[in-house]
């Protein structure tokens, strides 16, 4: 009878969830209730995000509403039971409320049961692993209660006896357990049971691991899933499909949402957009002063470019709202990497991962620290377990590339890079990376595919090209090294940076040479009064002038013209 009374109010919750967004007084109305139920579960992140979603509607009048949810007899029975044990729940004293509610029979009851076990569980599990082991110890310390509660929740969904937030229960059961296709199947199966409970969806985020894995899913179709999706793109980097989402979210009634400002924040710090992002933040925190999730993500922006005063203050500001938050840490890492001062910044990361083991930000950082200070074997250790905690992280795959680029070892670095690099496919800073590992593995066809196509996705630090001109340098494809050299000059003097761009001189130096030996005296002459804008290549660029002036004196004797063979560098219309 409670398993049947439960279907009911799913499937009430499912009919109202198929809705389009113009209807948002249902949607508010969906909110609520959705509230009402997770609160009685202590699922306190999914109360947030639906609270947070709630308030960027308008309020209802009195009379819209929505009703109390259904309250059956078992409910009753249970309410005494029920109200000591989520007290009990609240006060994280999780064993204690587990054991008044034995024996109870309403589903709201057998979930806190269920869920109450398995918080003890987890909870005994962290204590065990920070008290007894370093932060980079691998250790085997396992949540004990897990086999338990799979064995007991395997029976009841073998007889269909589990409602929406009991198949939630029981796929995290199975994700932490490493049975991940099963928990993928139960929490698809959530979410067709209860759709508005964002706590399952997120969950069968973290599990897919790419774009076809997400068209293969049968998801419920209402409005929840289509937040879902732009988390999904942001998640699979995306942006642009993520960021178009998230914008017609925004049109459809959402333009209050602090939780789509950040995540459009977050897609603009994935594809390194720093001024749209830091714009982005910064409004941000004039709507939500006191927030501080995502904030590690606003510290990244900050460190990247050196925003000392920037992040000292929003470090200050963190500690005086909640020092022991993982983003506090996170900030006050960075803040300390950027003053060079690495082994405090280690420090904090370590303090983080503390307070949440599962910390993937900070288990990255905490890897780029150990690179500074030239501990190889802990920053190993230290990516290895971001990808532990998320096989998506393109960060934790690049910097095992680069430590494995220090222990000058290149079949792992080319193994590590072609992992980042199907992450981010169209990232230049992932090329580049696996150029470098084909060249020193003698597969030079592979590395100048990978420098051009680093070009030609748009070469974030300019050093695609030059590095494939040395390549044909280095092969005596004097042609094509030329050619590569150009379009890098011209690159650099279009956009301004070439005083700023050590390597200018070095393609100046090339091309006045080749352009010497190709008979072309104009254009090495160019090319070596250019030369002579740099103290580290003035002396070849006069010598080369020298050469020159030699060379046309003895023309002008023998009254000779030379033949053209490639086409000159155009640098008339730039000045260095």
């Amino acid at each position: 009878r409670n398993a049947s009374c439960s279907v009911v109010q799913a499937a009430t919750l499912w009919i109202n969830s198929e809705l389009e967004f113009g209807d948002l007084v249902q949607i508010k109305k969906q909110l609520i209730s959705v509230i009402s139920l997770c609160k009685e579960r202590g699922l306190v992140h999914s109360v947030k995000w639906a609270s947070e979603l709630a308030f960027a509607l308008d309020p209802l009048p009195k009379n819209e509403l929505p009703p109390s949810a259904t309250f059956t007899e078992e409910d009753a029975q249970d309410m005494d039971a029920l109200g000591l044990a989520k007290s009990y729940f609240d006060l994280k004293e999780y064993d204690r409320a587990a054991y008044f509610l034995r024996g109870c029979r309403s589903q709201k009851a057998y979930f806190l049961y269920m869920y109450s076990r398995y918080l003890s569980g987890e909870k005994k599990k962290d204590d065990e692993t920070v008290d007894s082991l370093g932060p980079l110890e691998k250790g085997q310390v396992r949540n004990e209660a897990l086999r338990e509660l799979r064995v007991e929740l395997s029976k009841k969904h073998s007889a269909g006896e589990l409602d929406g937030f009991t198949l939630y229960l029981y796929g995290v059961v199975l994700r932490k357990l490493d049975l991940l296709k099963e928990a993928v199947d139960v929490f698809v199966e959530a979410t067709h049971a209860l759709p508005l409970h964002w706590g399952a969806w997120l969950e069968l985020c973290n599990l897919i691991t790419n774009i076809d894995m997400l068209k293969s899913l049968s998801l419920p179709d209402c409005w929840i899933r289509d937040f879902f999706i732009a988390h999904m793109y942001t998640e699979l980097q995306m942006i642009k499909e993520a960021l178009q989402k998230y914008q017609s979210l925004i049109e459809s009634g959402f333009s209050k949402s602090t939780y789509i400002v950040s995540q459009i924040a977050v897609a603009y710090h994935n594809i390194r957009d720093i001024d749209q992002a830091l714009a982005l933040f910064n409004e941000l925190r004039e709507q939500d002063p006191f927030r501080i999730e995502n904030m590690d993500t606003f510290s990244n922006l900050l460190y990247v470019r050196s925003m000392k005063p920037e992040l000292s203050y929003l470090a200050h500001n963190l500690v005086g709202i909640d020092k022991y938050r993982v983003e506090t840490c996170c900030v006050i890492g960075n803040y300390y990497s950027l003053r060079s001062q690495h082994e405090k910044a280690a420090l904090y990361f370590q303090r983080a991962l503390k307070l949440n083991p599962r910390c993937l930000g900070a288990w990255t950082l905490m890897g780029h620290e150990y690179m500074e200070m030239k501990n190889t074997s802990a920053a190993i250790q230290a990516y290895r377990h971001a990808i532990e905690v998320n096989k998506r992280d393109y960060r934790a795959w690049y910097g095992l590339g680069q430590t494995y680029e220090i222990l000058k070892m290149p079949f792992y670095c080319l193994y590590y890079y072609r992992k980042a690099h199907q992450l981010r496919p169209n990232d230049s800073r992932m090329l580049v990376a696996l150029g470098e590992s084909y060249e020193k593995l003698s597969q030079h066809v592979e590395a100048k595919k990978c420098y051009w196509r680093a070009y030609t996705v748009g070469d974030v630090e300019r050093m695609a090209l030059l590095k494939l001109a040395k390549l044909h340098e280095q092969l005596n494809e004097s042609d094509d090294a030329a050619q590569c050299y150009i379009i890098y000059i011209q690159d650099i003097f279009s956009c301004g940076e070439q005083l700023e761009h050590a390597e200018v001189s070095t393609a100046l130096r090339y091309l006045g040479q080749y352009y010497f030996k190709n008979k072309l005296y104009e254009e090495a002459s160019l090319c070596a009064q250019r030369c002579c804008d740099y103290n580290d290549a003035r002396e070849e660029g006069k010598a080369l002038l020298r050469q020159i002036s030699q060379v046309r004196d003895h023309m002008e004797a023998s009254n000779t013209t030379p033949v053209r063979r490639v086409s000159p560098l155009d640098l008339s219309s730039f000045s260095p």
